[in-house]
């Protein structure tokens, strides 16, 4: 597991920092919207102690090291609007897997986008990482084309992995080498 320190990155509208209780409310509205959960593996939360859970849950990682979660928080006004995590890390081969959730009243203005880039940044430069990966529904769009605009490489897919809200979902994966960033 990597070495993580509390954290603070910038972009120009953006600041992505570690979460704590002070994001319950905020984690909660994210996390309780159907149109955020449409392709997450559970339903939507209905109750507020999902999101306390979840917190404590976020902070015993950033603990023992196993997931770097970032609240995305608006520049302008503070508002913490959803979060993005590397998670999952393999370090032996210098990998991890990539995840985000985004309030929908804030989708479509490029902010999953930005946020990713200086996530990434920060896992190949600071981190060390050789590769990220994502899975995604084939049925996410944007998110396919946010993974694409990144550099991410579609490379596989994989029939009915998850049961989404009871149904068997697909998957596709993504994977973005150090290599391809530094190409590019």
């Amino acid at each position: 597991m990597p070495h993580l320190t509390p954290t603070e990155l910038r972009t120009p509208r953006l600041t992505l920092r570690w979460m704590d209780e002070r994001d319950t409310q905020a984690h909660y509205a994210v996390f309780s919207d159907p149109l955020v959960t449409r392709y997450w593996s559970s339903e939507p939360w209905t109750d507020i102690d999902q999101a306390v859970r979840a917190i404590a849950r976020i902070r015993a990682a950033y603990a023992d090291g196993s997931e770097a979660r970032f609240g995305i928080e608006l520049l302008e006004t503070g508002e913490l609007i959803g979060n993005c995590a590397l998670h999952h890390f393999f370090e032996a081969s210098r990998r991890c897997e990539l995840g985000y959730a985004i309030g929908s009243r804030h989708w479509g203005r490029g902010y999953v986008s930005e946020a990713l880039a200086a996530l990434l940044d920060y896992g190949f430069d600071v981190l060390g990482l050789n590769r990220v990966e994502a899975d995604i529904d084939p049925r996410n769009g944007a998110s396919a084309r946010v993974l694409e605009k990144l550099g991410f490489r579609k490379e596989g897919y994989m029939p009915e992995r998850w049961i989404v809200h009871g149904e068997p979902a697909d998957t596709v994966n993504y994977g973005l080498l150090r290599r391809y960033r530094d190409a590019a």
